[in-house]
């Protein structure tokens, strides 16, 4: 009989993001292994758009535990620490049916961030909200190491992210010249990004662009003419951007992993970063990318990755994969009853 997984976000599934990019590509290796995957989300219910963050959606509901029911999963995963993943908390806990949990983003530095609430605040929230969780996945053995020094107990497990080879290609390139060098970023456009880093640098002679839509779109483009702002893009539209620049930009400080770095590097494109959190678990120094300290400034790492080979970039970048990822969640479920 075909096993059940109930995935519960509060993430809509057509939204461009990390979380929701993960869930789908793991999905299409369930089916393949013979698994059902079924959601709660803020589509099947009303939900409000999150005040200040328009991608985080709030669904206030009491009809989780119904649903819940209805579906009748074999394995449980919160996916997320919003209205939902803390209704079906309530509802699971309370009735002794066991579920793991994942760790996707910086929940309390954002927070921070965005409406200056404390990041003392939100992490004695985070651990109260995976407290009864049976396992807890999060994506890169840096990120176990900080949830472990913050005071989660139990089973903390490293959990890897992939790139669809058959999209992110550098056979999309046509560009033959760096002649001008094009610096490409790709990311919700939103303050907490850190993105004014890429769109203020003073590279010479290049072409600065960035990809992605979001509360602060309208805004970066008054402020910088400069930049060319598509907008967001996926599939093969945003894959011929990859192949086509000549160095991937990541200015953000605050991710847990950036799936939007192996993308570039699949399709031979190497990373300039600072080195933090994030970058330091994806890019392997000077072979798919260049990190430098904040104070060095990113156009040290671009000077660095512009003298990179292209095919060396995208050979590393294959130990990304998302049959790997699925294989982590999938030996990682736990049982929702005995």
């Amino acid at each position: 009989m075909t096993k059940k997984i109930l995935i519960i976000t509060d993430n809509l599934p057509d939204q461009i993001n990390g979380v929701v990019t993960t869930y789908k590509n793991i999905e299409a290796c369930a089916i393949l292994d013979g698994y059902r995957v079924d959601y709660i989300h803020p589509g099947r219910y009303r939900y409000i758009d999150c005040p200040k963050y328009n991608e985080v959606k709030l669904t206030f509901t009491k009809q989780v535990g119904k649903t819940i029911k209805e579906i009748d999963p074999d394995y449980i995963h919160i996916a997320t620490e919003g209205p939902l993943g803390m209704s079906a908390r309530k509802y699971l806990t309370k009735r002794g049916i066991r579920y793991n949990t994942a760790y996707h983003t910086k929940f309390p530095e954002g927070l921070k961030k965005l409406f200056g609430i404390p990041e003392s605040l939100t992490w004695r929230f985070v651990r109260w909200f995976h407290k009864h969780s049976g396992k807890v996945l999060t994506t890169t053995d840096s990120m176990v190491q900080e949830l472990r020094k913050h005071g989660f107990g139990g089973e903390v497990i490293p959990w890897t992210r992939g790139v669809d080879r058959g999209i992110f290609t550098p056979k999309l390139r046509e560009r033959f010249t760096r002649e001008p060098v094009t610096l490409l970023c790709v990311s919700r456009v939103s303050k907490e990004k850190s993105l004014e880093d890429f769109f203020e640098l003073k590279y010479p002679n290049c072409r600065k662009i960035m990809v992605g839509d979001g509360p602060m779109l309208e805004t970066y483009r008054k402020q910088y003419p400069d930049v060319h702002f598509t907008g967001f893009k996926t599939g093969r539209a945003l894959a011929e951007y990859y192949a086509n620049a000549d160095v991937f930009v990541f200015p953000s400080q605050w991710e847990t992993f950036g799936i939007v770095m192996i993308e570039a590097m699949a399709c031979g494109t190497p990373v300039a970063a600072y080195n933090c959190q994030g970058p330091a678990d994806v890019i392997d120094q000077g072979v798919t990318g260049f990190m430098v300290h904040e104070s060095e400034g990113l156009t040290v790492a671009i000077e660095k990755c512009l003298q990179m080979d292209r095919a060396t970039v995208e050979r590393a970048s294959m130990r990304w994969s998302w049959e790997e990822c699925w294989r982590i969640f999938k030996d990682n479920l736990i049982k929702a009853k005995n």
